[in-house]
């Protein structure tokens, strides 16, 4: 998954799409998963960090990862969204 490229993201975890002028703030884990996508990490690579930061178990973790991934794609901040839009 990747997020459109003019996805702004402060480090409080304020997110802002300025091609609509929609605005979001995400929590503490949704913020460090927007910033590794935004770096181009793989969901993998993704799923590895935060089980191990968080000390949790890989199904926890990918279903929580879905979960705000499907969120993002809802909220019309993926590419993919873009793509199938256009």
């Amino acid at each position: 998954m990747k997020l459109k490229k003019n996805i702004a993201l402060s480090d409080t975890g304020f997110v802002f799409d300025p091609s609509t002028g929609d605005s979001f703030t995400v929590n503490p884990i949704g913020l460090e998963i927007i910033k590794h996508l935004k770096d181009g990490m793989s969901k993998d690579a993704i799923l590895g960090l935060l089980a191990e930061q968080y000390e949790t178990d890989a199904v926890n973790v990918e279903k929580d990862y879905a979960d705000f991934t499907n969120m993002l794609h809802k909220l019309k901040l993926t590419e993919a969204h873009e793509k199938a839009q256009g």
